[in-house]
C-alpha cells in the first residue's frame, strides 16, 4: 500500500473521531482521550503539526500524522521529532504499518533535518511495536504520564535515527 500526505482538514477529524478499533485496541479510540480530539480539530495545527494520509490509490484517508518537534533541539531543523500516528482501524493488521510508518518519517525528513525521531506506544501493543521497530524504531523506557483529566497511562517510548 502507498501513501499520501496532506494537510488534515475538518473533515479529516470527523472520520477519525468515528473510528473505532477492536478491544483492546479500543484504547485508542479518540473519544478516550479528548485532549486529543481537541488537537486534531483545531484549524491552526493542520498542515503545521497535523496531517492526513491518504490511500495513494484510492484517495481515501487511511490514516493521521502528528509530527512535533521538540523544543530542546540545539538549532531549527534539527531537532527530535515526536511522531504520532494512527491507521484506520480496518488497516490495522494487514502489514500495511511499516509502510504507513516509513511514509511519515519520509515526510517528516522532507520538511526538515531531525536529529532522531520519537514515539509513545502502550507496552501491551506488540503487534505496534513489531512495526515500529520493522520501522527501525529501537524500545526505551517504560514510562507514566498523567493527562489533564487525571488519568494515568503507562506508555513505552521508542526512537530512532533519522
Amino acid at each position: 500500500m502507498r501513501f499520501t500526505i496532506r494537510p488534515f482538514t475538518e473533515a479529516d477529524a470527523d472520520g477519525v473521531a468515528s473510528w473505532r478499533y477492536p478491544p483492546p485496541y479500543d484504547a485508542y479510540d479518540v473519544n478516550e482521550d479528548p485532549s486529543m480530539d481537541d488537537e486534531m480539530r483545531d484549524p491552526d495545527r493542520w498542515g503545521a503539526s497535523w496531517f492526513a494520509v491518504d490511500d495513494a490509490e484510492s484517495g481515501e484517508l487511511a490514516g493521521f500524522l502528528e509530527l512535533v518537534a521538540s523544543e530542546s533541539g540545539s538549532e531549527a531543523g534539527t531537532q527530535e521529532v515526536e511522531v504520532g500516528l494512527g491507521l484506520r482501524p480496518d488497516l490495522t493488521g494487514r502489514g500495511a504499518g511499516v509502510g504507513f510508518v516509513n511514509a511519515a518519517l519520509d515526510f517528516s525528513r522532507e520538511r526538515s533535518s531531525p536529529r532522531s525521531f520519537a514515539l509513545d506506544v502502550f507496552p501491551w501493543n506488540e503487534r505496534a511495536i513489531r512495526c515500529y521497530e520493522q520501522a527501525g524504531f529501537e524500545r526505551g523506557e517504560v514510562y507514566d504520564r498523567r493527562f489533564d483529566n487525571g488519568n494515568e497511562v503507562t506508555f513505552l517510548r521508542m526512537a530512532r535515527l533519522p
